[in-house]
């Protein structure tokens, strides 16, 4: 009996990095040594098991291990080198596993040696967390087992010792959408992604400043807000550019796919946040926008993932409305709720 052990490290970064979100939590409240080094070294099996996972799910598209249903849905036999691993964020699991592994990667790079660090760390564990969660739910490992009397695959997100339906074979990958097949499609949605996971930090860093009043909260913030500014740009440009190229809209943003728009809103906010913080670096304003703005924009980056997986928007970037979608939307309406308590009670300090 084999395992799939794809799965089995989707569920261990899973549970590691909600352990390291909670020990995190505890640490701040307690400020014992021994339950942050808990916290960081649950982070450090969250990332590796998750380093993992992509390593597997790598080798299952390049090898087109068509008995699990992500890779029969988006790898091919026929597809050069390239293609097949831009299979990887081709579908809705794999650019949520693509989202939550940039994040792991992004949040082990912060330091924490502040109180604002830490909530910037929980907040990142949290992201993750959540993420993984997604996966758990509808994984990217998920094993073709049958076929029911319609023809339809049969196949799991749970049973990790599942055995693969055995006519399955690699000549029946059917690969990802026509449109998909572009070399564009290698680094678009990389850049986009890696540009969605940084933007939390900035989101943390403003949250810890709101909560401690903490002023060093820039030195996080504003680094990373810029990182954040550059990856948004080149995602949104290239992703115009091939719009442009493939789809032929005769338009480069005026007339382009409307999910572009919800990713094009965060730049603004996150622009107008970089602009913000400059002034009040040198002049002292804009106290309460600038972090506004760092919280807003991090608030609009799920908002653009929430519209491309539930429907809400018609799109050529659009996911089958699914359970997932409604996950997000209330893990959306719980950071909107979350940032608008927190800074409510700014505004009540400050009057």
């Amino acid at each position: 009996m084999e395992i799939n052990l794809g799965m089995v490290l989707i569920w261990i970064s899973f549970v590691s990095c909600l352990g390291a979100a909670i020990y995190g939590v505890w640490h701040y409240f307690s400020r014992n040594t021994k339950i942050r080094l808990t916290s960081r070294r649950f982070e450090i099996v969250s990332l590796v098991a998750c380093s993992l996972a992509v390593m597997v799910l790598m080798r299952h598209l390049l090898n087109v291990a068509a008995q699990y249903l992500y890779v029969f849905r988006f790898s091919c036999e026929t597809f050069p080198v390239l293609y097949k691993i831009s299979a990887f964020w081709a579908g809705q699991e794999g650019s949520l596993f693509l989202w939550a592994w940039f994040t792991l990667i992004a949040i082990m790079l912060v330091r924490a040696d502040s109180r604002t660090g830490e909530i910037v760390r929980i907040a990142g564990l949290s992201v993750a967390a959540f993420l993984l969660l997604l996966l758990v739910i509808r994984s990217p490992f998920a094993l073709i087992y049958g076929v029911d009397s319609q023809g339809h695959l049969l196949s799991t997100s749970t049973d990790i010792f599942a055995s693969a339906y055995p006519t399955i074979e690699s000549h029946h990958a059917q690969g990802m959408n026509p449109l998909l097949r572009n070399p564009w499609m290698v680094i678009h949605p990389p850049i986009v992604f890696f540009g969605y996971a940084t933007a939390v930090i900035p989101f943390g860093a403003a949250l810890g400043h709101l909560l401690t009043r903490d002023r060093g909260w820039t030195k996080i913030a504003l680094p990373w807000s810029r990182i954040t500014w550059l990856f948004l740009t080149l995602g949104i440009g290239i992703g115009g550019f091939w719009a442009y190229e493939v789809l032929g809209w005769g338009a480069w943003y005026w007339g382009w796919d409307p999910v572009e728009t919800s990713s094009l809103i965060p730049w603004i906010t996150m622009t107008a946040y970089l602009h913000t913080q400059f002034r009040m670096k040198r002049n002292r304003e804009y106290e309460l926008l600038a972090p506004a703005l760092a919280m807003i924009s991090f608030i609009l980056v799920i908002f653009a993932t929430f519209v491309t997986r539930s429907g809400l928007w018609a799109s050529q970037h659009g996911f089958a409305t699914s359970l997932e979608a409604q996950i997000i939307g209330v893990f959306l309406g719980g950071l909107i709720v979350v940032s608008i308590y927190v800074l409510q009670r700014k505004l009540a300090i400050w009057a």
